[in-house]
This record gives C-alpha cells, structure tokens and sequence, in this order.
C-alpha cells in the first residue's frame, strides 16, 4: 500500500500559488510569482532531492503537470531532481487533458477519489505530490492524504490561492518532523492521526 504524501510550499499565510517564478501561475491577477526563490540555497536544495529521491511515483493536478512538464525535461542530466522527476512514473489528475507527453506519464481517468485510492493500493512506497492545490482539497476531501510535509517561508503575500482553503475537512495530524534552513524556511512532516478532538480549557474548566 503507498503512502501519500503532500510535499508543499506556503507563506506564513497559507499562499501557495507560483512560489517558483514570475509568469509560474498569474490566474486571478496574481502578482508575487517567485516568492520562494530568495530563500533557496544550497542546503535546502539539497533536503529537498534527498526527499524527492524517495518518491516511487508523482501525482499532480493539470496546472501543476503543465509546469512541471515545460521545464524539468529541461534540467541536466546531474541535475538529482530532475533526473528523479522525469525517471520516476507520474500519475495526472485531470478533466481537460486528453494526453499526457511528459515521459512515464499517465492520465488518471474517472472518478479521482476512487482513481487515486486504487493508486495507493498499488503503489508500493511513496506517493508524492507537489503543488496541485486544486487536487490537494479533492485528496483531503475523501482522507487519502497519509503526510503533510509543509515548507513554510517566512513571507506574507496577502493574496493568492491558499493550500488549505474553504471546504478542508477536519482532519488531525502528528508532527513527525521538524527542520529549519539557513534562511528561515521551517519543514514540517505531518502525519494523519485520527480524528479530529476538541476540548475547553479556562479557570473555570480546572484545566488551567
């Protein structure tokens, strides 16, 4: 049975459209594409090919497809997350496309939830997806969401398509994970843990 888990980039406040470019997604007028770029370096990039590296197979939205599908195929062959990306079997979420072109690539068909979960089931390791915030609420939605792993920069952009916007179901999750860069970027794992509890807490509760 696969693992899936949701490898993310968000501001402080919950942004997580076009962190890798100016022109990555302007829907809705969005003007702050690239604002994850000046806290990259060496280190980071590193952390984050080791996790790449330990993905079996990718599954994105169409939106992120088409990005990913322009511009890897482009990376050099010592390029490890190119290399792991491009090599590694990917699995395409979408209504609109009819082909896929991007090599090891396959367009899921049908009803994504039942799609996606037959995926899992025979999918032996790492099921990874980045961006895809479209496809992220649909995996939330039906609880097939195994790890969050959150890179949160610390940047507030004010508007922008949110990772976890209306219509997230509640959902509890352990923090498995913890690391910080050099410039500020803290990477969460989070895994799903149940349901979500509630309690009170105040003077008057004896829990204070």
């Amino acid at each position: 049975m696969g693992t899936l888990m949701l490898m993310e980039l968000t501001s402080l406040d919950g942004v997580a459209q076009a962190p890798g470019g100016p022109e990555e997604d302007t829907s809705d007028g969005f003007r702050h594409g690239g604002w994850a770029v000046p806290h990259f370096d060496e280190e980071m990039i590193e952390r984050i090919a080791a996790r790449t590296e330990r993905g079996a197979a990718l599954l994105l939205g169409r939106r992120t497809y088409d990005i990913f599908a322009a511009s890897w195929p482009l990376a050099e062959p010592d390029d490890r997350v190119g290399a792991k990306l491009n090599g590694m079997p990917k699995y395409v979420a979408s209504r609109t496309l009819d082909t896929v072109s991007w090599q090891n690539s396959a367009l899921l068909t049908g009803d994504v939830a039942e799609a996606v979960g037959k995926l899992k089931a025979s999918v032996d390791g790492e099921i990874q997806v980045h961006g895809s915030i479209g496809l992220v609420q649909t995996l939330l939605r039906h609880d097939l969401v195994d790890e969050i792993r959150l890179s949160t920069f610390p940047v507030l952009l004010g508007s922008g398509r949110r990772l976890f916007a209306d219509g997230t179901i509640p959902a509890r999750f352990r923090l498995v994970g913890t690391e910080t860069s050099a410039t500020g970027v803290v990477v969460t794992t989070h895994a799903r843990d149940g349901e979500l509890t509630y309690g009170a807490i105040g003077p008057e509760t004896g829990n204070w």
